[in-house]
């Protein structure tokens, strides 16, 4: 009897209509187009503008998208994830509104967060919960209105973040395909690399961490640069070679959309031509939780069943892994 393993069946996304480009960028702070492209293969990346729309906006519009292309009743999902590292509200978890909003009235919810890995991690969250065979139908959401925690005077930042969601359905295969194996790392050592410094329990937030600017996103750029390059292409390369794959059993590498050298680095590292390699950092910039979902729609139809894909991620925390999963559907 074969094991159940959990497939990806479905996917869906949502982007934002306002395009912040880089010639837009330019008009805002000291950076030009060049800097920015050769530095991290950015272009544009998406804004959401709406009036009191948060990270939940994003999810349910993805959410419903999904369904709406499976043609899934949402009753029968039972149980909504989403990653994000841009929750609505402190303590109410994003996921449960979400799953009341979409119609997914017999789900539990909760929210996981693991910085530009937390859709990877849910990935393999998600993968247990079917695997245990006491679910479904798991929904995976992985959403950040990064918008909302950027500093727009600050041009180590605001050039590389973006807007967005995406959805993903992990459902049982007995068929070997889906998720079959995945190296899950993180160092806590890399916390004073990448940090909002205020909002949290060390230090609430206050007039004074708010005229200081405490609450946006703070990068040592050089320092996340060199550990995402070296971690990133390791674990995808002892993924690999656990596996006892070679570059040329490997249809896709899927990798967090941080910066475009990064990604060459890890292609480079596992013998994979750019043919392989899925990319739209051009077009979006780092989403962060939302950058693995959104490359499995922009693909979906180049996936074949039975594709052998790599997903690969570094964040903040230091967060970061490879999973290796096999495609289930044709388009």
């Amino acid at each position: 009897m074969k094991k159940t393993k959990a497939a990806i069946t479905a996917v869906g996304a949502y982007l934002p209509d306002y395009v912040l480009s880089n010639a837009i960028l330019e008009t805002m702070v000291d950076t030009n187009d060049e800097w920015i492209t050769t530095r991290t293969g950015i272009k544009e990346r998406r804004i959401l503008k709406e009036e009191n729309a948060g990270t939940s906006f994003m999810a349910i519009k993805a959410a419903e998208d999904l369904l709406q292309k499976r043609g899934l009743d949402p009753k029968e999902i039972d149980f909504v994830l989403v990653a994000t590292a841009t929750p609505d509200l402190p303590v109410a978890a994003t996921a449960a509104y979400v799953a009341s909003e979409i119609g997914a009235v017999n789900a539990f919810a909760y929210d996981l967060q693991a910085a530009c890995s937390s859709f990877l991690y849910g990935m393999s969250t998600a993968a247990s919960y079917i695997e245990s065979g006491r679910y479904k139908k798991v929904l995976l959401i992985g959403a950040d209105k990064m918008s909302s925690i950027i500093d727009y005077t600050d041009r180590t930042t605001c050039i590389i973040f973006g807007d967005g969601a995406g959805a993903a359905l992990f459902e049982p295969n007995e068929e070997g395909l889906g998720l079959q194996d995945e190296h899950l790392r993180s160092d806590g050592i890399g916390r004073q690399f990448l940090k909002i410094e205020a909002g949290g329990s060390i230090l609430p937030p206050s007039a004074e961490t708010v005229a200081n600017k405490q609450h946006y996103v703070q990068q040592d750029g050089k320092s996340v640069f060199k550990f995402a390059v070296s971690n990133m292409a390791d674990v995808s390369k002892m993924v690999m070679d656990r596996n006892e794959l070679i570059h040329d059993d490997v249809q896709w590498l899927v990798p967090h959309q941080a910066n475009k050298r990064i990604i060459d680095a890890t292609a480079k590292r596992m013998g994979l031509s750019d043919e392989k390699v899925m990319m739209n950092i051009h077009k979006y910039g780092n989403t962060t939780s939302a950058t693995l979902p959104l490359l499995l729609n922009d693909y979906e139809s180049k996936l074949k069943k039975g594709d052998n894909l790599i997903f690969a991620a570094f964040g903040g925390g230091f967060t970061w892994g490879a999973i290796y999963l096999k495609w289930a559907y044709n388009s």
